[in-house]
């Protein structure tokens, strides 16, 4: 009994053993069909998929990139074709920011609009574009994977001059250096120059006209005025701004005629030039006394520019007592000066004392004429003194001047009186050299020997007698 029981479950447990590796063998073979159907099943999966690419939306044109002036409106379209039941969604890419959704706003900007025209271009509009709205717009459709195109907005700003750090008008004394600033924004960035009002030429000493500063070294007078710093990119309007340039400095006088004749009764106007900055005070003194307008004189001031004056002064009808020194006078913060005229009288009629002009004769003989007091009678000087070697020749006048030859005259000599006149009495002179007035007085040259010459004969007799006795 007990084998046979024993038999018994031997045998149940063989048949167990052999149902489940029956079971095991099934389930393996279910697997592996299972893995044989997935690999079937994958191409057809593949193939559909294909088939729905070719009808997913696609886009139609590129977004076009655009350049827009400040505060103009940005017009960016999106072209898409075949949309089916997909979204359109525009988007700022620098901030990741979603502006629109089919045609609803997301964003609170309220200068954006989204439009739906012709059933396949989405326009999204952006009114009175700022700078910052510059950069990259995504048009999205949600498809899977997403599909999407940019567009990239310029927005271009036309220049501005910035209040600083932007010279303001400028106040300096004469001869120090002088800097003007220009500082400006856009985009692109400006270029400035620099220009002086009115076209006028800018004075030397000036450097950097295109560039943000402008520098006169030793600045004068004559750079005085306005000056123009313009800004400029390529997008209108250019900008400009202007720079007043003031220079100090005291007073200075110019006057052409500083002495001024004028008769009684004429009618006479002084002037006188001024430069000074600040403005001056300008009037006219005589005898430390300032000269108003009246019914004499007349005071008057022209201005030429903003630091030149002309002054006058008009005086009506000239009297004795308008002669004398007049002073105009200029007067500023930084000093005082005054130039002087002088107006002296010119007669009406003027006599002039006039003498006939005094000759002179000289003697062209070789021997020349004396006159005493004695009417009837001239004298004749020996032949010696007009000899070639003498440099006196004695002419007509008074017996007591002798006449050279260059025309002078020696006084206070007596031609009777010469060296070589011997010791004569003047009287025996007279009687010598006495002739008739009548008569020829050149005719006593030819006449017989003198006493003079008789004595001259005597005289060399003795001395050839005593030197022939001295011989023997």
């Amino acid at each position: 009994m007990a084998r046979a029981l024993r038999s018994t479950k031997m045998e149940l447990l063989r048949r167990s053993s052999i149902a489940l590796v029956i079971v095991a063998l099934m389930q393996n073979a279910y697997l592996v069909f299972g893995a044989a159907q997935g690999e079937q099943d994958d191409p057809v999966e593949e193939s559909n998929s294909y088939i729905l690419d070719k009808d997913l939306p696609k886009f139609g044109e590129p977004i076009q990139n655009l350049t827009v002036p400040v505060g103009r409106e940005a017009v960016l379209t999106c072209v898409i074709n075949n949309l089916q039941t997909y979204k359109v969604a525009w988007l700022r890419v620098d901030t990741q920011t979603i502006l629109t959704i089919q045609t609803h706003v997301i964003t609170k900007n309220h200068r954006m609009t989204i439009a739906h025209v012709e059933g396949r271009a989405w326009v999204l509009r952006i009114r009175d574009v700022k700078e910052s709205d510059k950069g990259w717009y995504m048009c999205q459709v949600n498809t899977d994977p997403m599909r999407n195109q940019i567009g990239y907005l310029n927005v271009v700003v036309p220049p501005n001059i910035l209040d600083y750090p932007t010279s303001t008008d400028m106040v300096v004394r004469e001869g120090s250096n002088v800097t003007l600033k220009c500082a400006a924004s856009g985009s692109p960035t400006p270029t400035i120059m620099w220009r002086r009002e009115g076209n006028e030429p800018i004075s030397a000493g000036a450097t950097s006209l295109n560039s943000s500063t402008f520098s006169i070294s030793r600045v004068n007078r004559l750079h005085m005025g306005a000056y123009l710093c313009i800004a400029s990119n390529g997008i209108p309007p250019s900008v400009s701004k202007r720079v007043m340039l003031i220079v100090h400095f005291p007073p200075m006088i110019w006057i052409q005629d500083q002495l001024v004749g004028a008769a009684l009764g004429q009618r006479l106007t002084l002037e006188c030039q001024s430069e000074a900055y600040p403005r001056s005070i300008n009037y006219w003194m005589k005898n430390d006394t300032i000269i108003t307008q009246g019914k004499h004189f007349e005071p008057s001031i022209k201005e030429i520019n903003s630091y030149k004056v002309v002054m006058k002064l008009t005086i009506k009808d000239i009297a004795i007592g308008d002669f004398g020194t007049y002073k105009c006078v200029v007067k500023n913060s930084l000093g005082e000066t005054d130039g002087s005229i002088k107006v002296y009288h010119i007669p009406s009629t003027t006599t002039m004392a006039t003498s006939p002009p005094a000759t002179t004769t000289v003697a062209t003989t070789t021997e020349a004429v004396y006159r005493k007091n004695n009417k009837n009678k001239i004298y004749r000087p020996p032949l010696d003194e007009f000899s070639s070697s003498s440099n006196k020749i004695t002419g007509t006048r008074d017996s007591s001047e002798t006449w050279n030859v260059d025309g002078t005259v020696d006084k206070d000599r007596d031609h009777r009186y010469r060296d070589n006149g011997a010791n004569l009495s003047e009287d025996q002179r007279e009687k010598e050299a006495f002739v008739d007035t009548e008569g020829n007085s050149r005719a006593c040259l030819h006449r017989s020997p003198t006493v003079g010459g008789v004595l001259m004969m005597i005289c060399v007799s003795y001395l050839l007698v005593a030197c022939t006795t001295a011989h023997r």
